[in-house]
């Protein structure tokens, strides 16, 4: 990998109508390599147009995205073969089979030796039982196993991910967080997490975004941010900036 980073947002923004609210405004980051980011905020933050935007799916009112080096307003395609992206509210095609959707994905991003992929992500994610099943019949965890398999079908050096283990139980939780964890060691990818389960942010991110009405209203490690408001914990850190209560830094 060269020093490019992973992402670069120059002054983001993002206003659906001319008489609407700002959903996204003036957000500014550098994310390196092989870093993980939490994306946090309230129902409304801007977290899901954020998304949305760095993947090409909207186009920014103003602003810049640059993705593993390349401009997403100019060469949007070049960054999205190398990156992904994981939602369990995003389902895929009922009818066909595990195996039938992950052969799509893999013809999109132009995978080679795509049967191969399949199966060693069959084996990694627990899937090889499941592969000839109608995606329409999984459980929530097996569908979330399946999601994260088409995030990774193209070997993504940028994942993006919007709660990935929401409706999961915490044993299958805790099982898509350490094959997370497993995977950045290995490979250098570098991930995005939007989020409302703070323990995963804690454990999995090492900066996060916290967003509210579409900007940064703080941001820092977890470790920082617990600091910095005296909590004990990233979910009351959360509450104190949803409920515009002082941070321990301004109070004294």
């Amino acid at each position: 990998m060269d020093g490019t980073p992973a992402l670069r947002v120059e002054a983001l923004s993002k206003r659906y109508r001319p008489d609407a609210p700002t959903a996204v405004a003036d957000l500014s980051f550098v994310m390196a390599r092989g870093a993980t980011w939490g994306l946090l905020g309230g129902n409304g933050a801007g977290k899901t147009t954020t998304i949305a935007m760095l993947l090409g799916l909207l186009v920014p009112t103003s602003g810049r995205i640059v993705a593993l080096g390349h401009d997403m307003a100019t060469d949007r395609f070049a960054a999205l073969a190398r990156m992904n992206f994981s939602s369990p509210y995003v389902a895929l095609p009922h009818r066909l089979s595990v195996a039938e959707n992950l052969r799509v994905y893999a013809h999109l991003y132009g995978v080679k030796r795509a049967e191969a992929r399949i199966r060693e992500l069959a084996e990694q994610l627990q899937l090889t039982e499941l592969l000839d099943r109608p995606a329409g019949e999984l459980s929530a965890g097996q569908k979330t196993r399946v999601a994260l398999a088409k995030a990774l079908v193209n070997r993504p050096e940028l994942l993006l991910l919007d709660e990935p283990t929401a409706s999961l139980d915490p044993d299958t939780g805790d099982w898509v967080r350490s094959w997370l964890e497993r995977y950045r060691e290995e490979t250098g990818c570098a991930i995005l997490l939007a989020s409302h389960n703070m323990g995963e942010v804690e454990r999995l991110c090492d900066h996060v975004l916290m967003l509210k009405q579409g900007r940064v209203v703080d941001q820092g490690s977890p470790a920082d941010l617990l600091a910095r408001y005296g909590r004990d914990d990233l979910e009351e850190v959360f509450l104190d900036i949803a409920r515009d209560r002082q941070r321990v830094e301004a109070a004294s």
